[in-house]
């Protein structure tokens, strides 16, 4: 009789411990409590944000960090350390190649004019076919990081036929200027500071290649607090509304960048007009595209493994953002 009250009894602990410890994985933070943290690239939400005017009566504290791409952010949301941040069309597919913990929350499309493979401006190279055999500096995992993978292949190369050169921006501009590469694949405001003032020439471009889709990721334990939830929407539907004054309201736009990067005006205007990102629905066409990308990384051996797109979206926010 003794064996099974004590069988019951450690039946009945591990029962409060399991319940117990379920409730304290699954505790949301107090509304009064949240501090929603936010990764943020140069010039990006932050400034848009305040030249839009929709932080001044935000609801809830914001904690901002600043990373120089989006492969680094993407890392630190898989890891809890800020909830989410914006990204180009590839460092989500990198992500879930590592089966991190992030998810797609929301999207936008813009104009893939400034997704540019850079050379000096007095290069020999006038093709890309004459990229064979030549360095390309780039941001492992990066929106042009694609670029250059679906522009190779459109011109029957692999990135086998070139050697990348892992740069974050800010390394790969001072690696370009000084001659160290051949190339440079980036986005604006980098193409453009890269044309005003250190003379570059777009090669190519991402017309007719990349599909110019951008992302709000979010990590995993934020989406399971529903303290976090509510900030995130929040965040996500001013995000998005500011997007929308920023086409509006360009030369406004492209000061208040400016002032925030230190960016020359002339740099952020050329920027401004020419990318124009906008707010679009997560749909089956997006993700079908986002999948084709992940499916040239896998064929081009650069992933290990095939990625379903689809596993790292939640579209839980899509009714408050249309």
């Amino acid at each position: 009789m003794k064996r099974l009250h004590d069988r019951k009894l450690l039946a009945l602990l591990a029962a409060i411990l399991f319940t117990t410890g379920c409730s304290a994985a699954a505790q949301d933070t107090p509304a009064d409590q949240v501090v929603l943290k936010v990764g943020d690239q140069k010039g990006g939400a932050k400034a848009l944000l305040t030249a839009a005017g929709l932080l001044n009566d935000f609801p809830y504290e914001i904690e901002w960090s600043t990373f120089t791409s989006g492969p680094p952010l993407l890392e630190a949301a898989s890891a809890g350390a800020i909830d989410l941040g914006g990204v180009g069309n590839t460092p989500p597919i990198f992500a879930a190649a590592a089966n991190a913990k992030i998810a797609a929350v929301g999207a936008s499309k813009g104009e893939v004019e400034a997704d540019a493979i850079l050379v000096p401006e007095n290069s020999p190279l006038q093709n890309v076919t004459d990229l064979k055999g030549k360095n390309i500096a780039v941001a492992k995992g990066s929106s042009a990081h694609g670029q250059v993978l679906l522009t190779l292949r459109a011109n029957g190369l692999t990135t086998k036929d070139v050697t990348l050169n892992f740069l974050q921006p800010s390394d790969a501009y001072g690696a370009f200027a000084q001659g160290k590469v051949d190339a440079w694949a980036v986005w604006d405001p980098y193409t453009a500071q890269a044309q005003q003032e250190a003379k570059a020439r777009v090669l190519t471009d991402g017309r007719g290649k990349a599909n110019g889709y951008g992302f709000q990721v979010a990590g995993r334990k934020a989406l399971d607090d529903n303290g976090k939830v509510a900030a995130i929407k929040e965040y996500l539907v001013r995000y998005y509304k500011a997007q929308k004054w920023a086409d509006t309201h360009r030369e406004e736009w492209a000061k208040a960048w400016a002032a925030e990067t230190g960016l020359k005006y002339e740099v952020a205007l050329t920027a401004v007009n020419r990318n124009g990102d906008l707010p679009v629905k997560i749909d089956d066409e997006l993700i079908k595209s986002e999948q084709e990308l992940a499916d040239a990384f896998t064929e081009d051996k650069t992933l290990p493994g095939k990625v379903d797109f689809a596993k790292f979206v939640d579209t839980r926010f899509q009714g408050d953002l249309a």
